[in-house]
C-alpha cells in the first residue's frame, strides 16, 4: 500500500474534520461533542469502538487480533485561551481554542482508521483517541493515567503518536530517542513574615526581603546541587506579595516548574528546593511549600523510533527527517509508554512566516501536514505489526 498516496486521497476529509473540531473546542475530561464527531465518523467507517473510556476517550480496534498489538494515540482536548486568528473556522467558543494542534491529532487518526480499515490486518491496530492531556484533575489523574486504569492499552507490544509543530516547515520530522520530553513538577511556596509599617522593618518579619534570599538559593540549586552533567530546570514564573508601597505585607508566595530527565534528579531537586525554602527560618520566618509532581520523562524506545525514522525519511526524504533533542516539555503520553514502548515523532506544520508557537491565541497549522502525520502513523504501526508478530 502508499499510505501517502491512500492519505492524499482523503486529506480533505482529514482537514474537514480538523476544523469541525477547531470549532468546537472542549477543556479536559469535557470532550463530548468531539468524542461524539470520532465515533460518528468510525461507525460510518464501520470500525469497532468502545465510548467512554477513560471517562470521555474513545478506543477503537481494526484487524482480526490474533497477532501483535499496536496502539496510535491522539489527544483531543483544548485549552482556555481566546483564539485571535481570524479563520473561516475559528472557535465558536469563547474563551477555548485548540491551541497545540489536538485537533489536527485527531483528526489524522480518523484519517489512520480510514486507510487501515480496508486492510487485511493480522493483529491489531488499536487507536487511542484520548482525553485531557493538558491538565489532570484534583487527583492528579490526566487523560493518558485515566485510559490505562481502564485498561486501554492492555497487551499492546508498541504505541505510537505524532505532536504537531507549529514552529516548523511542513513535512519537517523529528524524533529523539530516549530521553524525549522531560518530567513536569510545579511548586507552590509561600514565606512568611510579620507585617509592619515600612517606616519601622525593624517590628517585623520581612517575607519580601526573605524571599530575595530563598530566589538565590533556589537559582543555585542547578549550579551547585545537582550534576551538572544532568539536566534540570528550575523557573519562577510569580512571586506575589504586598499590596501598599509603604507596608511589608505578611508573606509572600514563590511559584515555579521543575523540569527534569532522571528521577534521581528529581528526587535530588524537591529535597534541595525544601532545603531552599527553609532559609526563612533562619531569617525568623516561616514557610509552607507544596511540590506537586506532574507527567514523568517521555522516553522514546529506540529501536521503534528507528522503524520511525526509516518510515519517514521514505515517505518525505533525507533533507526533512532527523534525530531531534530532547526538549524541557512536558506530555502524558510517557505515562502510556510506561504500559508499551513507544515514540512521539514530531510534524512540522507551520501556517505561514509569522511566530506562532504553541498554546498562544495566535496559533495556527498548516494543514498540508495532515497527509503526511497519516501515512506516517499508519505505515509504521503496519510496520511494527511485522516487526513484533
Amino acid at each position: 500500500m502508499d499510505f501517502l498516496k491512500e492519505a492524499t486521497a482523503i486529506e480533505e476529509q482529514i482537514i474537514a474534520w480538523r476544523r469541525e473540531i477547531h470549532k468546537n473546542p472542549e477543556l479536559g475530561f469535557e470532550e463530548v461533542k468531539t468524542a461524539a464527531l470520532v465515533a460518528g465518523a468510525l461507525q460510518e467507517m464501520g470500525v469497532e469502538f468502545s465510548s467512554g473510556v477513560g471517562r470521555t476517550g474513545v478506543v477503537a480496534r481494526i484487524g482480526n487480533g490474533e497477532g501483535a498489538k499496536i496502539g496510535i494515540r491522539a489527544d483531543m482536548d483544548a485549552l482556555p485561551l481566546q483564539e485571535t486568528v481570524d479563520l473561516p473556522f475559528k472557535s465558536e467558543i469563547p474563551n477555548k481554542m485548540h491551541a497545540c494542534g489536538h485537533d489536527a491529532h485527531t483528526a489524522m487518526l480518523l484519517g489512520v482508521a480510514k486507510i487501515l480499515n480496508d486492510a487485511n490486518i493480522n493483529g491489531e491496530i488499536r487507536l487511542l483517541f484520548q482525553p485531557s492531556e493538558e491538565r489532570w484533575d484534583e487527583d492528579g489523574v490526566s487523560g493518558a493515567t485515566a485510559m490505562i486504569s481502564d485498561e486501554a492499552l492492555e497487551d499492546l507490544d508498541a504505541v505510537i503518536s505524532v505532536h504537531v509543530d507549529s514552529l516548523r516547515p511542513v513535512g519537517d520530522i523529528q524524533i529523539a530517542k530516549g530521553s524525549a520530553s522531560a518530567a513536569t513538577d510545579m511548586f507552590y511556596g509561600t514565606i512568611i513574615g510579620e507585617g509592619t509599617h515600612g517606616a519601622d522593618p525593624h517590628k517585623g518579619i520581612d517575607p519580601l526581603f526573605i524571599q530575595a534570599q530563598v530566589v538565590n538559593v533556589i537559582q543555585g540549586i542547578r549550579s551547585r546541587r545537582t550534576n551538572p552533567t544532568s539536566a534540570s530546570v528550575i523557573s519562577l514564573g510569580a512571586i506575589i506579595g504586598g499590596e501598599a508601597p509603604n507596608i511589608i505585607p505578611n508573606s509572600v508566595e514563590i511559584r515555579g516548574t521543575i523540569r527534569t530527565f532522571d528521577e534521581e534528579i528529581r528526587h535530588q531537586v524537591h529535597e534541595e528546593l525544601e532545603k531552599a525554602f527553609a532559609v526563612a527560618r533562619y531569617m525568623g520566618g516561616d514557610y509552607k511549600l507544596n511540590i506537586s509532581k506532574g507527567y514523568p520523562s517521555m522516553y522514546n524506545d529506540p529501536e521503534i523510533a528507528d522503524i520511525v525514522l526509516d518510515v519517514a525519511t521514505a515517505m518525505c526524504g533525507e533533507d526533512n527527517v532527523r534525530e531531534a533533542k530532547p526538549g524541557m516539555y512536558g506530555e502524558d503520553f510517557s505515562y502510556m509508554q510506561k504500559k508499551a514502548p513507544g515514540v512521539m515523532f514530531s510534524l512540522g506544520a507551520r501556517y505561514d512566516e509569522q511566530h506562532r508557537p504553541h498554546h498562544s491565541p495566535i496559533f495556527a497549522l498548516g494543514e498540508d501536514a495532515f497527509k503526511y502525520g497519516t501515512a506516517i502513523l499508519a505505515q509504521s504501526a503496519m510496520r511494527l505489526l511485522e516487526e513484533k508478530s
